[in-house]
């Protein structure tokens, strides 16, 4: 028999594509979703969709990764888990504290309590790059800088953090070994399920394995979603004949990888002997400005001619630049990023050219101004 995979929120844009990579590879797949409206939709254009999204071979159960008996039900039979689960966005983590702590945390501990009954072979968690705060520096002098915390800029003073002798810093590739710098509650509650796994895991008999995700893009991300990938974000911006938003000053670096290395990386965080314990960055290992891949984007719509919109404003929580490091899943586990960038933001193009998106991004803008985590 084949073995069974229970994939926790994967109805969403990361699972759908897992769950069709692990059909490839022979498993059974059962997912759990609770299916809420800010991701899914309600009946609307430019959401991810419900179950039946879902490719036909895999058995969905509705239900909340809070709700014991839930969980309980969909971990029946069930060999590995991938725990999907969570409120995803850092500035919305910032003022609906609750509701990220008790889906993202109290979601991971309700898990576990379950799995304590009914354990499995191994649970790989969904963690983020957020965890890390700022990412690794180059000091002018040739040292290194891990410790790197933002203060509140004053006008005329730049954007990129300073040595301690006022010299501009080059941020570097951010290995698993810096320490975590958690910014936002988004990137404590995403810590707080890396420990809960790699601590409680083991405990029971079981491997855990954590995955920190970078950006990840692709077809099929939440459009209407103000707060999902800054990809999808802007794509649902051009669509409408809108400017992209940026804030900063559009320089901010970050690494942007294809939902189906993503899900590549799943399966082998899953089968690997080598990933039990171990926590894994997930990018492409290519950087980009913000400002560049927003045009990017519009050239690929064919909405080159809107240029982005830069705020000059910083979002409280927000980093500068963080770059992946994928050295040790590459070395490890065998990890080969295969999507090349222009190709994946043509694929993107297409996909969105035949959907609908409302646009909630300048709301979401005045969510955040109107709680003063905007300066």
């Amino acid at each position: 028999m084949p073995e069974s995979v229970l994939i926790t929120g994967g109805a969403g844009f990361i699972g759908r594509h897992l769950s069709a990579e692990l059909l490839r590879r022979g498993y059974h797949v059962r997912v759990l979703d609770s299916l809420i409206e800010q991701v899914h939709g309600n009946g609307k254009g430019g959401h991810t969709g419900g179950a039946e999204a879902l490719p036909p071979e895999v058995e969905f159960q509705a239900g909340d990764v809070r709700d014991g008996d839930a969980v309980a039900r969909a971990l029946r039979g069930i060999d590995r888990v991938v725990h999907l689960a969570a409120e995803v966005g850092v500035g919305q983590s910032m003022y609906a504290v609750e509701r990220y702590v008790s889906v993202n945390d109290c979601g991971t501990a309700v898990l576990f309590q379950q799995l304590i009954e009914a354990p499995v072979k191994r649970v790989v968690v969904a963690s983020s790059m957020s965890i890390y705060g700022e990412g690794l520096y180059r000091t002018a002098d040739g040292g290194t800088a891990e410790e790197v915390v933002r203060r509140l800029r004053r006008p005329g003073e730049p954007w990129d953090p300073l040595d301690a002798q006022g010299q501009p810093m080059r941020p570097i590739p951010t290995p698993e070994t810096k320490r975590p710098a958690l910014a936002s509650v988004y990137a404590l509650t995403k810590y707080m399920q890396e420990r809960l796994t790699l601590t409680l895991a083991p405990a029971y008999g079981m491997e855990g394995v954590a995955l920190r995700l970078w950006n990840a893009y692709g077809p099929g991300q939440a459009l209407s979603n103000p707060y999902t990938g800054v990809l999808a974000i802007f794509a649902a911006r051009l669509l409408n004949g809108q400017p992209p938003m940026i804030f900063e000053d559009g320089e901010q670096r970050r690494d942007f990888v294809h939902v189906e290395d993503v899900a590549q990386a799943f399966a082998l965080a899953l089968e690997h002997p080598a990933a039990a314990g171990q926590v894994y960055n997930v990018g492409s290992g290519e950087d980009r400005t913000v400002r560049e891949v927003a045009q990017l984007l519009a050239r690929a719509m064919g909405r080159e001619a809107i240029e982005p919109e830069v705020t000059g404003q910083a979002r409280l929580g927000d980093i500068r630049h963080c770059i992946a490091d994928i050295g040790k899943i590459r070395r490890e586990l065998g990890y080969a990023p295969r999507r090349d960038f222009a190709e994946g933001l043509a694929e993107l193009a297409a996909w969105v050219a035949e959907q609908q998106a409302i646009d909630r991004v300048a709301e979401a803008r005045r969510e955040l101004e109107a709680r003063g985590l905007v300066a």
